[in-house]
């Protein structure tokens, strides 16, 4: 078991070895409310457990959950511009259909309130990696969500993937650790999670009046989102960042 920072202890494991933790419920503080209701997760998160049991991750400490990682099997090989999205509706496609898969893609990797900044989300991506290697599996791909890039909604995702500290390693924290754990930035996945609905209903999640038409910035969101009054409509089109973790044959 791996020690931490305040020397509590962490375990790791996969859902397929204890299916018991599959929906843990785990604290891991704001989040933004207009986050929620994308329809592709509805639709198929809560699933990726059952499906994809052995890259499906969950770490506790004393026995109670603090963390998990979610990731879908699927045949890869592209980076596809739908990001997120696409890759999971691939990866269940591609499991119904018997595909046999060569990627993981990792859909999140989540770390209680009280066990941030301890490095447990780095252990987690590591020991999705592993679980991803030890299925035989070429890669494991992620369509990564930048900590930071909320603080500069303007800033082209491309610009802000880019940018470099002096040692060379990305700028941005999660990027980094994705790259320090063997990850390669590949490109941008511009569309990668869709977040539709009425103006009341982002008066609800945000607070704010979507009164005008135009690009609306909202607290969390990466880039604007671009409000239509006539139609009573808007929509968030977040742009993630492909990373390839691929695998040594040696």
């Amino acid at each position: 078991m791996p020690e931490l920072r305040s020397g509590r202890t962490l375990e790791i494991t996969s859902v397929a070895d204890r299916p018991d933790l599959a929906h843990a419920d785990i604290d891991v503080g704001d989040w933004p409310a207009f986050m929620r209701h994308n329809r592709v997760s509805e639709a198929y998160f809560a699933q990726t457990v059952e499906t994809f049991a052995e890259t499906c991750l969950i770490a506790t400490s004393d026995g109670e959950p603090v963390g998990d990682a979610h990731a879908v099997q699927l045949a890869g090989g592209t980076f596809p511009a739908g990001g997120w999205e696409q890759s999971v509706v691939r990866a269940f496609t591609d499991a119904r259909h018997g595909v046999r898969p060569d990627t993981a893609c990792a859909l999140n990797i989540s770390v209680a309130r009280d066990f941030q900044g301890e490095g447990v989300a780095a252990l987690l991506l590591a020991a999705l990696r592993n679980a991803a290697a030890n299925l035989g599996l070429d890669a494991l791909d992620a369509p990564v969500r930048p900590t930071r890039k909320h603080l500069q909604p303007l800033v082209a995702m491309d610009d802000y993937a880019s940018r470099t500290r002096s040692d060379g390693l990305p700028l941005d924290p999660w990027l980094r650790t994705h790259v320090r754990a063997g990850g390669r930035i590949v490109c941008v996945a511009p569309a990668s999670w869709v977040i539709a609905g009425s103006l009341a209903e982002w008066r609800s999640w945000t607070g704010l009046p979507f009164d005008r038409s135009g690009p609306v910035e909202v607290s969390g969101a990466l880039v604007p989102v671009e409000c239509d009054v006539v139609a009573d409509r808007a929509v968030y089109v977040e742009p993630n960042v492909w990373v390839r973790h691929e695998f040594s044959t040696d």
